[in-house]
C-alpha cells in the first residue's frame, strides 16, 4: 500500500512538472507574435529614384534588402510578400520577356510570394509566358505567384493556350499557397481588381468576381490548412485592387468577405500611414517603387489576430546598400546596356540635358486640369520624332496623364530618367502610333480632356499642335469654347469637322480610347482612321506603329531622349513656363457659358427651363387654390 502511495505521489509530481512545462508552451502557441513584411508596385525600380521635389532619392533593391535583413534579424520567422506590378517602369523591364529580372531579383531577396498586377500583362500573353519560362529556366530561387480570379482561358474557351497553362503549371502559379513559418501557418492568395482589369485591355485573361472568388478561396484554403496541419492559418490577401481616400476596391473586398486577416493593397500606389480596419481585416499599403518597406506585426490568438504595431520604413540614403544585391543589380544594368540601349546609341546613365526647371510631379499632373510643361515636352518630342522618321507633317501629337510614370529631375537628366518617366507600353515599351481622325473627332478629343478629367483623372490630355480653352463652369461635354490648330510658324487654323488630320499618340493611350468613350457615355467618340478615312479597330492599332527606315518601332522614351539630346546642353527655355496651348478657367458670364454651345447644352437648358416653368405653374396653381379656399371661407 505504501509503495502504491509513493508510486502515485511520484506520478503526480511528474504530471505537475509536465503541466508546468506544457502550459506556457501552449499559451505561446496560442499567442504568437508574427511579422509580415510587404511591398507592392515595385515596377522594375531596381535602382533608387530621385525625389521629384528635389533633395535626395528613395528606393532601390540594395537598400530595400538591408531593411529586410534588419527586420528578419528581429524576427527570423517574418514573411515577405508583394502586391503585384513588380514589373514595368524602368530600363530593366526591357529584359522582362527574356530574363525575368524582376522575379529573379525578388527570389534573391527572399520574397515568399507575389501576385500579378495589370502591368505584368503589358507584354501581352506571349510576353508573360516568355517571362515565366525564362524565370523557371534560370534555376534561381523564385517567389511563389498566387492569383485566384484572373486566369487564362481554359480548354474550350476562346483564346485557350495549352502552352501558357503548361507554363503556369511549370512555374507553380496557383490560387493560393499555404506557408508555415515558426509554427504559424499562413494562407496567401491573390486577387485582381476591376480597375486593374480595365488597365490591362489586352491581357486575354478571364476575370471572376473578386469578392466571390475570394470567399471561395478563403473557405477552401482554411479548410485545407486545418485538415492537413490541424491549425487555423493567418489569411493574407495579396490584392492588386487598391484603395482611395480610405475606401476603394480593397475596402469593398474586406467588407464583403469574412475571414481575411490582412490585405496587402497594391495598384493605386497608396501610402497608408495606419491600417484601414474593416470587418476584422487590416488593409495596408506602403507606396510605390520601393519607397517604403511595410512592417506589420500581429498577435495571433487562436483563430484571430490583433494589431500589435505597424510601420513604414523609409528606404532612402540613410539605408546602406546590401553589397550582394547591389552587385546583382549592377550585372543586370550592364546586360541592359549591352542588349538593349546599344541599339539606340545610348548608355544607362548618359546625361542628355541639364534641366534648371522644376516640373510637375506625377501626382500634380493628375491633380488638376492645367497645362503641364513636362507634358508639353513629351508631346512636342513625339511630334518631332514622327515627322523626322516619316517625313510627314504631324497635325497634333497627344499624351495623357495616365501614361506619365515619372517627372524629369532638376539638374542632370539621364537616359534612365527619361525611360522611367515614359516607360508605359502595350506589347512592348511604349511605341508611337500614327493615325488619322476627323476634325470633329479631334474636337471631341479636346472636349474629352475638358469634360472627362474630373471623372477619370488619367484621361487628362496634353497636345502639341493645338491650342484650346475651356470654362470649367460650362455644361459637361460642352466645356470647350475655343480650339484651333497651331502650326510651327505660330499661325492658328480652324479645325474642319470633315477633314482628316494626322495624329500621333502612344500605343497604350490608343488602346484606352474605349474606356474614355465609355466614361463619356458614348457622347464623345474618337474613331481612329487610316489615311483613306476608313475606321480602324482598336485591336488593329498595332499595325499603325510608326517605324524607322530599318523597320524598327519608334519608342516614346527614345523620342523624348533624342529631343532632349538635340538641345546640346541646357533645356530649352520655352519650357520654363506654360505657353498658352491649354487655357483652363472658370467664369459665370452668360456669354462665356453659352458661347459655341452645342445641342447637348441647349437640350439641358430647355429641360431646366421646362422644369422651372412647371414649378412656377404648379406653385401659382397651388396659390390660387389656397386663395379660393380662403375666399370661400370668408364668404361663408
Amino acid at each position: 500500500m505504501n509503495y502504491t502511495k509513493r508510486f502515485l505521489s511520484v506520478i503526480l509530481v511528474l504530471v505537475t512538472l509536465l503541466s508546468l512545462w506544457i502550459i506556457p508552451s501552449a499559451a505561446q502557441a496560442a499567442e504568437d507574435e508574427i511579422t509580415i513584411l510587404f511591398t507592392h508596385d515595385l515596377h522594375s525600380h531596381l535602382l533608387p529614384s530621385a525625389n521629384e521635389n528635389g533633395g535626395g532619392e528613395y528606393g532601390g533593391y540594395a537598400r530595400l534588402m538591408t531593411a529586410i535583413k534588419a527586420q528578419k534579424a528581429i524576427d527570423p520567422n517574418a514573411i515577405l510578400v508583394d502586391g503585384g506590378d513588380f514589373a514595368m517602369g524602368s530600363l530593366f523591364q526591357t529584359a522582362y520577356p527574356t530574363s525575368a529580372i524582376e522575379l529573379r531579383m525578388m527570389g534573391a531577396m527572399g520574397f515568399d510570394a507575389t501576385t500579378f498586377g495589370n502591368h505584368e500583362y503589358d507584354y501581352l500573353q506571349s510576353g508573360l509566358k516568355a517571362m515565366l519560362k525564362a524565370a523557371v529556366a534560370s534555376g534561381d530561387r523564385l517567389p511563389e505567384i498566387v492569383c485566384a480570379n484572373y486566369l487564362p482561358p481554359v480548354e474550350g474557351q476562346e483564346g485557350y493556350d495549352a502552352d501558357l497553362w503548361a507554363t503556369y503549371n511549370a512555374y507553380g502559379v496557383k490560387d493560393y499557397t499555404i506557408l508555415e513559418r515558426g509554427g504559424v501557418y499562413y494562407v496567401l492568395f491573390g486577387i485582381f481588381g476591376f480597375d486593374a482589369d480595365d488597365c490591362a485591355p489586352n491581357s486575354g485573361m478571364i476575370m471572376e468576381d473578386p469578392a466571390t472568388k475570394a470567399a471561395e478561396t478563403v473557405k477552401a484554403a482554411v479548410a485545407e490548412c486545418e485538415t492537413k496541419y490541424g491549425a487555423h492559418p493567418v489569411v493574407v490577401c495579396l490584392s492588386h485592387s487598391g484603395t482611395s481616400d480610405g475606401k476603394g476596391e480593397d475596402f469593398d473586398l474586406a467588407e464583403a468577405v469574412d475571414g481575411i486577416d490582412v490585405i496587402i493593397s497594391g495598384h493605386t500606389h497608396t501610402t497608408l500611414q495606419r491600417p484601414i480596419e474593416v470587418n476584422g481585416t487590416l488593409i495596408v499599403s506602403a507606396a510605390e517603387y520601393g519607397r517604403n518597406l511595410g512592417v506589420l506585426k500581429l498577435q495571433k490568438k487562436g483563430d484571430g489576430v490583433t494589431l500589435k504595431s505597424y510601420e513604414l520604413i523609409p528606404i532612402n540614403e540613410n539605408v546602406a546598400e546590401d553589397a550582394e544585391i547591389a552587385a546583382l543589380v549592377e550585372s543586370y544594368k550592364t546586360a541592359v546596356e549591352s542588349d538593349y540601349l546599344s541599339k539606340y546609341g545610348f548608355t544607362f546613365d548618359q546625361v542628355l540635358v541639364n534641366n534648371p526647371y522644376t516640373f510637375d510631379t506625377v501626382g500634380q499632373v493628375y491633380a488638376t486640369q492645367h497645362e503641364s510643361t513636362l507634358c508639353n515636352i513629351f508631346s512636342d518630342a513625339y511630334k518631332r520624332a514622327v515627322e523626322q522618321v516619316t517625313g510627314k507633317k504631324v497635325d497634333v501629337a497627344i499624351t495623357a496623364a495616365g501614361v506619365i510614370r515619372g517627372s524629369l529631375p532638376v539638374g542632370q537628366v539621364t537616359v534612365s530618367d527619361v525611360f522611367n518617366a515614359a516607360s508605359l507600353g502595350v506589347g512592348t515599351e511604349g511605341e508611337l502610333i500614327g493615325i488619322y481622325v476627323t476634325g470633329k473627332d479631334l474636337k471631341n478629343a479636346i472636349e474629352l480632356d475638358a469634360s472627362v478629367q474630373p471623372l477619370m483623372s488619367s484621361a487628362q490630355l496634353f497636345m502639341s499642335g493645338a491650342v484650346y480653352s475651356f470654362n470649367q463652369n460650362r455644361m459637361i461635354f460642352n466645356k470647350v469654347d475655343y480650339a484651333r490648330l497651331q502650326r510651327d510658324d505660330g499661325t492658328l487654323e480652324k479645325i474642319d469637322n470633315d477633314k482628316l488630320y494626322f495624329v500621333v499618340a502612344g500605343m497604350y493611350m490608343g488602346q484606352m480610347l474605349g474606356s474614355v468613350e465609355e466614361t463619356s457615355m458614348g457622347i464623345l467618340t474618337v474613331t481612329p482612321r487610316d489615311e483613306q478615312g476608313n475606321p480602324i479597330a482598336v485591336s488593329d492599332l498595332v499595325n499603325y506603329v510608326v517605324k524607322d527606315e530599318n523597320g524598327n518601332p519608334l519608342k516614346e522614351w527614345y523620342a523624348i531622349a533624342d529631343y532632349l539630346d538635340s538641345m546640346e546642353g541646357d533645356l530649352d527655355s520655352r519650357y520654363a513656363q506654360p505657353d498658352g496651348r491649354k487655357v483652363v478657367y472658370k467664369s459665370l458670364s452668360p456669354v462665356k457659358l453659352l458661347r459655341g454651345a452645342n445641342i447637348f447644352t441647349y437640350i439641358v437648358l430647355v429641360l431646366i427651363l421646362g422644369l422651372i416653368t412647371a414649378i412656377v405653374f404648379i406653385t401659382r396653381a397651388v396659390v390660387r387654390k389656397i386663395k379660393r379656399k380662403k375666399a370661400a371661407k370668408a364668404a361663408a
